[in-house]
């Protein structure tokens, strides 16, 4: 039989537990914030996403003392992102050594030690709970919310904060029922996932081959595993039986040379595949009264340019950063400081979403025009010092300076590049 409890109190109600909650729980706690932490799964399922952390979220993640935990893991450190051809050969190599960051690395690690990791330092104002389910919004007479209704262990009861803030992923509930909209739009392809036993052909990278077949994408994990992404139509392996499954490996291995050191291990790793849908997305408002969205309950980018992890963690901060010194009784005051996080992060995201989708259209597309421009346009970022710099800085995490209508232009080979780089910073 369920019962009725008197409602709980807390400063601010996290609702997720996936990397955007558990970062915005862990920047909260170490400003002593009170917080509970609610997420419906009792435990992590396995998925192949968000592995890669990029400088800008190492940086953060140091601040909070989380990196030396994710550093015990065996994380992997990997220097460069790399668009090659099929056969392996470079198109355009983003170094971040050649950039001023403190970190000028990538960190591949598993998605599940990533969580463990964050969760383990959440600090002693934090309280989380596993298996409860967010079933609605409470508000107050003038429809600020002020808390959430939830069922635990089958019990129904009423949570009240000072902010609510819904990390609840792509499909947000709590973003639906507080009047906000984001509406995801699948790219015409899916990723197939894989991860192999052994090292791959380049191994201090995440290496990218643009082929005439799509996207393929390698990186190492700890422990000498590996990571391939490879781009599918949306039925290519619909109720593939096993023959079929071997043929269209080998068409893979025959299609992408570059792949042949992995040969053995992509044959014998077809069974622990999974297919990803692949979705862009960002909501026009992050904010109301009472409410906050932040991570995938807010926007969603391909998965290529390793931006939908990292700048969830940079949702986190700014998101703390604002409530550090609010009194959340006070809810003008707690309503101020959302409407400043919107403030800060609507222009960031929408930067980084444009950048994202650009790159995935640029690195995806299997039109005979579409490759060939995507192709012209990586080989004129590679030319271009500056212009290889700027993109390099752009997909670090460290900040966000867009392309102009101009870079464009010098990237196409239809103006030479007369902007000379400065010395430091991002160009």
């Amino acid at each position: 039989m369920r019962e009725t409890h008197a409602p709980e109190e807390a400063g601010v109600v996290i609702c997720g537990a996936g990397v955007a909650g558990l970062a915005a729980a862990c920047a909260l706690g170490r400003l002593g914030v009170d917080v509970l932490l609610l997420e419906k799964q009792r435990r992590q399922p396995p998925v192949a996403k968000g592995e890669v952390l990029q400088p800008g979220s190492l940086d953060l993640l140091h601040r909070w003392g989380v990196l030396p935990a994710l550093e015990t893991r065996r994380a992997v450190r990997l220097d460069r992102l790399v668009a090659r051809r099929a056969d392996g050969r470079e198109l355009l190599t983003m170094d971040f050594a050649e950039l001023d960051g403190e970190r000028p690395w990538m960190l591949s690690l598993d998605y599940a030690a990533i969580l463990e990791c964050l969760e383990e330092l959440l600090g002693d104002t934090v309280r989380r709970r596993r298996g409860v389910l967010v079933n609605d919004l409470v508000r107050d007479g003038g429809g600020r919310v002020v808390g959430v209704r939830v069922t635990e262990a089958g019990n129904e009861r009423e949570i009240r904060a000072g902010v609510v803030l819904a990390a609840d992923g792509r499909s947000s509930r709590l973003r639906r029922l507080s009047g906000m909209t984001a509406d995801p739009v699948a790219y015409d392809h899916r990723l197939l996932s894989f991860e192999l036993e052994g090292k791959p052909p380049v191994d201090d990278e995440v290496s990218a081959y643009v082929t005439d077949r799509g996207l393929v994408m390698v990186y190492p994990l700890p422990d000498e595993r590996i990571r391939v992404y490879v781009q599918v139509a949306a039925d290519e392996l619909r109720k593939a039986d096993q023959a079929r499954l071997q043929q269209w490996c080998e068409e893979l291995l025959a299609d992408v040379p570059a792949l042949a050191p992995l040969a053995t291990a992509l044959k014998g790793g077809l069974d622990s595949r999974q297919l990803l849908p692949v979705f862009q997305f960002r909501a026009p408002s992050l904010v109301r009264p009472g409410i906050a969205l932040i991570g995938e309950a807010a926007h969603g980018v391909h998965p290529l340019a390793a931006q939908g992890m990292n700048t969830a963690i940079a949702d986190a901060a700014a998101f703390a950063s604002r409530l550090a010194a609010v009194d959340l009784t006070d809810p003008a005051a707690a309503d101020a400081a959302l409407r400043a996080y919107e403030g800060e992060r609507l222009g960031s995201v929408k930067a980084i979403h444009t950048m994202s989708h650009n790159a995935a259209r640029m690195m995806t597309s299997t039109s005979r025009g579409g490759r060939m421009l995507g192709r012209r346009l990586l080989t004129g970022t590679s030319r271009s010092p500056r212009l290889r710099h700027l993109t390099t800085y752009n997909m670090s995490g460290l900040g966000m300076r867009p392309l102009t209508a101009v870079d464009r232009l010098v990237q196409l080979g239809l103006l030479p590049d007369r902007r000379a780089r400065p010395a430091g910073g991002a160009g």
